[in-house]
């Protein structure tokens, strides 16, 4: 069953130079989720943030932090942003060579575990881990840069991932990531996605428009 739609804000669109002021301003907004998109400039080509980061946003919002690791190798890395407050962990299927494993450490530490799919990704990977997974991510960009524009024919994807999860009856966010705005939500919402990270579209104008970016999202994907 498709759950209501959430919106997502990607903080790589937010100004670094105060982030925890852009962190609590998109939560006072209404935000649903703060999704904190983490690069490694090898897995893709762009370097972000560290937990260190994570754990000095964490005092400046109640809300999950959704916390999508493009690195590689990333079990390693994965203790560390769960402790740094981590609320769901979403890792990429070519990010290791053991992803069964790699969502199993996710949980055994407390998080809930994601699972992206670039848009070269088949829904085939997803398959053999729906009984462990809380949130499937479709990339609807190449992972890297905040910008893009959104790639349509990852909609087929969205709803062929629709019916595997309602086929599960279980509670698994849909998410979709990358180029995201009030002109595409209703057609992404429509087609089976629940949670929207909107980075761009959230973070245009200063923090008094916050809430009403967020608003015409949630509008335009009622």
């Amino acid at each position: 069953m498709q759950q209501s739609t959430r919106i997502a804000p990607s903080i790589l669109s937010a100004d670094f130079a105060a982030l925890g002021e852009e962190v609590r301003a998109v939560s006072d907004a209404g935000a649903d989720y703060i999704h904190i998109d983490v690069m490694d400039g090898h897995f893709v080509p762009n370097l972000t943030i560290g937990p260190a980061v994570i754990a000095a946003l964490r005092p400046h919002s109640v809300l999950p932090f959704d916390v999508h690791l493009m690195i590689s190798p990333v079990d390693p890395f994965i203790p560390d942003f769960v402790q740094a407050g981590a609320d769901i962990v979403t890792v990429h299927a070519e990010a290791g060579p053991h992803l069964h494993r790699t969502i199993q450490l996710i949980k055994d530490l407390g998080a809930r575990a994601g699972l992206a799919l670039n848009p070269g990704t088949p829904v085939s990977a997803v398959e053999p881990l729906l009984d462990s997974l809380d949130l499937i991510l479709v990339m609807s960009v190449n992972p890297g840069f905040g910008g893009q524009s959104f790639i349509t024919g990852q909609l087929a994807k969205v709803r062929r991932l629709r019916d595997l999860i309602d086929g599960t009856g279980r509670m698994i966010d849909l998410q979709v990531d990358g180029g995201i705005n009030a002109d595409n939500a209703a057609v992404v919402v429509s087609s089976g996605a629940d949670v929207l990270v909107a980075g761009s579209a959230t973070f245009k104008g200063d923090a008094g428009q916050y809430a009403t970016n967020i608003n015409a999202l949630r509008a335009t994907a009622s």
